[in-house]
This record gives structure tokens, C-alpha cells and sequence, in this order.
């Protein structure tokens, strides 16, 4: 059977670190990029006789996710000890949730070529995150840091709803849009601040039994997740089509070779000895805490986006791209309630503004100018006292030094001629000095038409009112 004759089932496992200024259950930096260890302790050391203290911040975070998700938020929920023994993790637990996280039941939904699917959450839960093994960092010797270990992470785990690659990526972008939005995380995947498992199985078309499942690892960007995802469902159907086995295990994706590699056998629950955390009390959450972050929550990515199309009358492509960061749509907000043209503005934003942010590797926060600028010099390209193509230029400037845009015209002698009587001298001109083009013209060759425009804009230096200049040459020329 080919693999188009198999159903695979898809779910994930996101861990989000929070963007949290100090650890989970101590006061220690949660700064990335730290020298090696600097960043530690006696709690996130693991140190005998040390107490953890619960950030709060962490759960006003876990909380504000779980509404967003729409999910159940647990007013009791319990913390525990996850055992399991591997260099970078000095305590040989990991502090997390099991029985009673503090979310459950939600839903997120994606679009998919057949339209919008509901991918159901399974649960959220609060844990810290271990260490970091460097392996080959020299001489052959691995070394731990220990910067990450204690750094607080939500996992996210989702139901066996995705039914391909596709949709997983799906899943993780509009997952990653929401909780930047919420602004608990910086979706930085580089950094592993967002970063996800995937559990993969295959079943025949037509079956409602799960096939083994195995866990990949080492998805730390969509390319991969795609990859490895493919890549696993053709391995486990060649594996069926053999006569073997699919074995329950967790699989390390290389991203050198293109494939995956057995890491170790997946362990069960049972393995881990889960047990509740001694130190800690379970976590009780009152209905009015839950309510204050509720009210506290922005709009989300998705809603935003139909708002746009609804509101600004704006296609969905453009919506999309405007509302994918929120910085970018409060400052498209900022600029439409300047200059009403929503679509106008928008074609500004996804041409000329875009692209000089990614030129300067820079993002819409550190933009020069203002709302009330970028909307003056809208409105003299409308006008005509600035022609399209010297408006660019002028937004370059703005950009640059944050000047307005009448400043920059009246420097650089950009405005454009927009007097009639200028403007018909220098055609009476060019239409004088090219009596044989004006006969081409008359006998049928109106391409030569776009001779004269450009004599004509070439004469006035490029500040010709194109308008004017079209409509003087079609009278001169009798159309």
C-alpha cells in the first residue's frame, strides 16, 4: 500500500518559555545569550536544602493563555515531580504539572484548504525547563550549562487532530501568533523559545484505530517540522509494508541528513515516577483572579484579521500581513484613523514600509516617523504635489530621520509642477521638435504616446503632474 493509502494522526507538544524576567521558582535572569552558568543559584542548581518560591507571573501567563485558548482554568491545580536522570538537570526532577494542570479542553482554530478546522487542546500546564547539553564543545567532552534550567515554559498539548504536515505547521503558526500576541512569548524559534515534539502514527484510510505512535524531537523551525513530519509518516508505512513493527519511541530529527534517528525507547507516565512536589502547595486560583485577566486580554490575531477585512474593506491577503505582528496593526490603526484610504494605506505598508524595515533588519517599533507624518505625505502624492515614485524616496528619508515629508519635498525640490501653463510650454515643445512621431501617432501608432509622456517628463526633470501631462497631450494630439 502507498502512503496515499494511510491516515496519519498528529499531535504536538509545544513548549513556550514565558516571557518572564526572572526564573520559575527562583530570582535569577531568564536572559538568553548569557556566558555559560552565569545565570544560577543554589534553587535552579538543584542544591540540597533549597526551597522553591512560585513566580507569580507565571501563572498570570498560563492563565491569560488558557482563555485565549479558550480552556477550562483549573481553580485547583497541582504540581509534581517528573524523574528522570540526564546531565543537565542537577536536580534529577523536573518541577511540572500531571495529574492537575491549571488548563484543560481547548480549542484553536486553523485554516486548512478546506477551510477552517478546530484543532482541540488537550492541556496546558506550568513546568521549568531543564539545562542545556553542549556536546563536542571541545576535546570530545560535553558540557552543561545551566543558564535555562528553571526558565518557566507552558506546555501546550494538543488532541490527535492534524491529519498532515501541513496542518501541523498550520497549528504552530497560529499557536505562535496568539501567544505573541498575548505577549507571553517571544516566538523565537532560533533561541528554542518556541519549540515543539511531535507524536506521528499512521492508520489505513478507513480505520479508527491509532497506530503506534513515535515522538520526534529537535523541531525548531516549520521547515523541519514539515520535513521530519513527512519524513516519519513514509518511514512508519515502509515499516507496515515490510511486515514489521512500529516501535513506540522518541526519534531525534537530523537536520544535516534529512531523516530521523532513534534517540531512545518512549518512555510511559510510569516511567517518570510521577509523585506531587513536596515544596510546593497546590496552586488555588480564584474566580475573580481568572476574571481580571480575562478583561485584561487583546484581541486576538484571528479576530483582528476578520475586523480588518470587515472594517478597513481590505482583502484577506493584506490582512493577514497586516495583523501577523500586533505592533504592525496598532500602527496601521494609527495611520488609518490619519488617512482613510484603508486600501491606499495598506498598499503603502505592504510595499514600501516592509520592505525598508527588512532592509534595515528592523522591526515597525523602531519606525522614525509618525502616524500624522506618513498620512501628510499620503496626502500630498494625492494631490499631486508629490508624484508616487518621489514619494518613496521621501518615505525612505522619513524613515531614516523621522523628518516630515513637506520638510524633505521643499529640500530636495521634489514637488511637482502642477501649473498648466509650465506644463503646456514644455509640450508645445517636445511636440514641435518630433513632427514625425506626431504623424506616426495620427496614423494609428498610439504606442508613440508613451514617446511624448516620457520627452515630456524627461524635459520637467520628472515633475511633471502625470495627470496634466497625459491630458495636454491628448488634446495637442486631437484624441
Amino acid at each position: 500500500m502507498p502512503v496515499s493509502d494511510f491516515q496519519p494522526v498528529i499531535g504536538l507538544e509545544v513548549h513556550a518559555q514565558l516571557l518572564t524576567q526572572s526564573k520559575i521558582f527562583c530570582g535569577c535572569s531568564t536572559a538568553f545569550g548569557a556566558e555559560p552558568n552565569r545565570n544560577t543559584c543554589p534553587v535552579c542548581l538543584g542544591m540540597p536544602g533549597v526551597l522553591p518560591v512560585l513566580n507569580e507571573r507565571v501563572v498570570d501567563f498560563a492563565i491569560r493563555t488558557g482563555l485565549a485558548l479558550e480552556c477550562r482554568v483549573n481553580a485547583k491545580s497541582v504540581w509534581s515531580r517528573k524523574n528522570y536522570f540526564y546531565p543537565d538537570l542537577p536536580k534529577g526532577y523536573q518541577i511540572t504539572q500531571y495529574d492537575l494542570p491549571i488548563c484543560e479542553y481547548g480549542k484553536l482554530l486553523i485554516d486548512t484548504p478546506q477551510g477552517e478546522k478546530l484543532i482541540r487542546v488537550r492541556r496546558i500546564h506550568m513546568e521549568e525547563d531543564a539545562g542545556k547539553s553542549v556536546h563536542d564543545a571541545g576535546g570530545g567532552q560535553s558540557l552543561v550549562d545551566l543558564n535555562r534550567a528553571g526558565v518557566p515554559l507552558l506546555e501546550i498539548v494538543s488532541e490527535p487532530d492534524l491529519r498532515d504536515a501541513d496542518e501541523a505547521v498550520e497549528y504552530l503558526k497560529a499557536l505562535r501568533d496568539v501567544l505573541v500576541y498575548l505577549g507571553v512569548n517571544d516566538g523565537n524559534l532560533d533561541e528554542g523559545s518556541f519549540r515543539c515534539d511531535a507524536n506521528v502514527s499512521v492508520m489505513p484510510k478507513g480505520s479508527d484505530t491509532y497506530g503506534q505512535r513515535c515522538e520526534l524531537k529537535n523541531l525548531n523551525s516549520f521547515r523541519f517540522v514539515k520535513q521530519a513530519i513527512e519524513y516519519e509518516i513514509s518511514r512508519q508505512v515502509d515499516v507496515i509494508e515490510s511486515g514489521g513493527k512500529v516501535d513506540q519511541e522518541t526519534r531525534l530529527w537530523d537536520v544535516n541528513k534529512g531523516v530521523s534517528r532513534s534517540m531512545r525507547s518512549k518512555e510511559d507516565a510510569h516511567d517518570y515516577r510521577y509523585f506531587p512536589e513536596p515544596d510546593l502547595p497546590p496552586l488555588h486560583v480564584t474566580t475573580e483572579v481568572i476574571e481580571a485577566v480575562g478583561h485584561e486580554l487583546p484581541e486576538l490575531p484571528r479576530a483582528k484579521l476578520q475586523r480588518f477585512v470587515n472594517q478597513y474593506g481590505l482583502p484577506v491577503y493584506d490582512a493577514r500581513i497586516l495583523t501577523a505582528e500586533r505592533p504592525l496593526a496598532d500602527f496601521f490603526e494609527a495611520c488609518a484613523e490619519r488617512y482613510p484610504d484603508a486600501k491606499k494605506l495598506s498598499n503603502w505598508f505592504l510595499g514600501e514600509l516592509l520592505r525598508l524595515l527588512k532592509e534595515e533588519g528592523s522591526t515597525v517599533t523602531s519606525v522614525r516617523f509618525t502616524p500624522v507624518q506618513l498620512a501628510e505625505l499620503l496626502g500630498a502624492v494625492d494631490q499631486g504635489t508629490v508624484s508616487a515614485n518621489a514619494g518613496k524616496d521621501v518615505l525612505a528619508e522619513m524613515f531614516r530621520t523621522g523628518r516630515s515629508a513637506s520638510d524633505i519635498i521643499a529640500e530636495k525640490g521634489l514637488a511637482q509642477v502642477s501649473d498648466t501653463g509650465a506644463i503646456e510650454a514644455v509640450v508645445d515643445d517636445i511636440l514641435a521638435k518630433n513632427a514625425g512621431e506626431i504623424e506616426k501617432y495620427r496614423a494609428g501608432k498610439k504606442q508613440v504616446f508613451g514617446f511624448f509622456v516620457g520627452q515630456v517628463m524627461r524635459a520637467m526633470k520628472g515633475k511633471g503632474n502625470p495627470a496634466l501631462v497625459n491630458e495636454l497631450l491628448k488634446k495637442k494630439l486631437g484624441d
